[in-house]
């Protein structure tokens, strides 16, 4: 699918759809249960592909017509699966499926689209061999299709933590049902240490405790995963907030109010101090819930995407609206995501007439010399590129086309229904 968007002002009220990050860890989560009901879940491309190894291993993923969840679990014990577990196009599922594949007692392979077969799963392998399972690329070179043969005991590992959160949480959700639990020692520093603290929240929620070491990570063996009155509530999404939000603060001339934004674990909300930092009228009301934004002159500024690697396209599409430069640090890993972000985002907004520097560990986006200009742009079956790319087109001279636009399906399959409820002249094409 295409889509065009022509010049638009927005303005109205936008509910928070469910945090995907929350919502792979409750079905695995649930999936390592006896049973659990997972309500408000984010029922997406990305999300589907958890559900289905879910069901692979045993358990059932039930959906019903509310978007709630009935989840009979595989109790911690997976089976081996049937068939190949697809992943498709998720990497926190092959991740965090890796090592679930690991406790069964048999041979799991795992795959997924061309992207997630580009992407790096070397160290998380490593780790598993390190804790008596095998765990291979078929290819050689730590990318899927992998090879998984457990079972996985516990121990001690080392990891580092500068390459994926992910590799983290993946253990410490399979550490939680060995016999004797995991300590892991990180090697490098932790980049994007909130989604593990989300890890950790999840875990907390369904009854297992894990702890951060002076080394790194810890969880003991034993544990069953089992949530207060069986149920498990996912909160909204601050990674998908980013989009209204922006497009409140860009071209919200009435007004944007969203809803959904509790405050919780997610790194992410940063992007309401980067809003604000940069000049918009934001106001959040954290104990409803609730954000406002209007539309106001933005000026360029430094921000550190360490800990928040998925906003940097958005961030990105505000710096080519501000005025001055803005400079996005600490991004290397954000090139290893759906796509490279920090190149993919250079070269689309270049073809919209903005002006960047793109060095190895950074992204600088020159607003006060670019002219935001409509084009014909790719959106690289990247969720994230997508609607960043569409945030630029409410304020472009003239139309913007943005090529494969569907892949939004990925975390936000009603974004563009939203944007249009908002004001957003747009024309989807297949």
């Amino acid at each position: 699918m295409n889509v065009t968007i022509a010049p638009s002002s927005v303005a109205g009220t936008a509910r928070a759809p469910p945090s995907k990050s929350y919502t792979h860890r409750a079905i695995l989560a649930a999936g390592y249960a006896d049973e659990a009901i997972v309500r408000d879940a984010l029922w997406s491309a990305d999300t589907r592909a958890t559900a289905r190894a879910v069901d692979l291993f045993g358990g059932d993923v039930d959906r019903r017509e509310n978007g709630t969840l009935e989840i009979e679990g595989f109790d911690g014990r997976p089976e081996v699966p049937a068939d190949v577990i697809d992943c498709a196009n998720s990497g926190t599922t092959m991740r965090l499926v890796t090592a679930a594949a690991a406790l069964a007692d048999g041979t799991s392979v795992l795959t997924g689209d061309e992207s997630l077969r580009s992407r790096p799963q070397g160290p998380l392998l490593e780790a598993l061999g390190d804790l008596s399972a095998t765990a291979y690329s078929t290819r050689g070179n730590g990318q899927a299709p992998l090879v998984v043969t457990g079972p996985l005991a516990g121990g001690d590992v080392s990891i580092p933590g500068d390459v994926s959160s992910q590799y983290i949480t993946a253990l410490l959700m399979a550490g939680a049902v060995t016999e004797d639990g995991l300590e892991i020692e990180l090697e490098t520093e932790l980049k994007s240490a909130p989604y593990v603290d989300i890890t950790l929240e999840v875990l907390a929620d369904f009854g297992v405790e894990a702890r951060t070491t002076d080394a790194g990570f810890a969880v003991d063996g034993g544990q069953s995963y089992a949530p207060a009155g069986g149920e498990y509530a996912v909160p909204g999404d601050f990674s998908s907030i980013s989009y209204p939000l922006a497009a409140g603060a860009i071209a919200g001339e009435g007004g944007v109010r969203i809803e959904g934004a509790q405050p919780s674990a997610q790194g992410d909300s940063a992007i309401v101090d980067i809003v604000e930092r940069m000049g918009a009228d934001v106001d959040w009301d954290r104990e409803a819930g609730t954000i406002d934004v209007s539309r106001a002159f933005l000026s360029g500024i430094e921000v550190d995407v360490e800990d928040t690697p998925d906003l940097l396209p958005t961030i990105a599409t505000l710096g080519a609206v501000a005025d001055g430069d803005t400079h996005i640090t600490n991004a290397e890993h954000v090139r290893y995501k759906e796509t490279d972000r920090v190149s993919a985002m250079a070269e689309e907004l270049g073809k919209m007439g903005v002006e960047t520097t793109e060095e190895r560990d950074s992204l600088t986006v020159h607003g006060g010399s670019s002219e935001l200009e409509g084009a014909t742009v790719r959106g690289r079956a990247d969720h994230r590129i997508i609607m960043a790319l569409a945030l630029a087109g409410l304020v472009a001279d003239g139309e913007t086309t943005i090529e494969g636009a569907d892949h939004v399906d990925v975390s936000f399959p009603g974004f563009f229904g939203l944007l249009e409820e908002l004001g957003a002249d747009l024309e989807r094409r297949e």
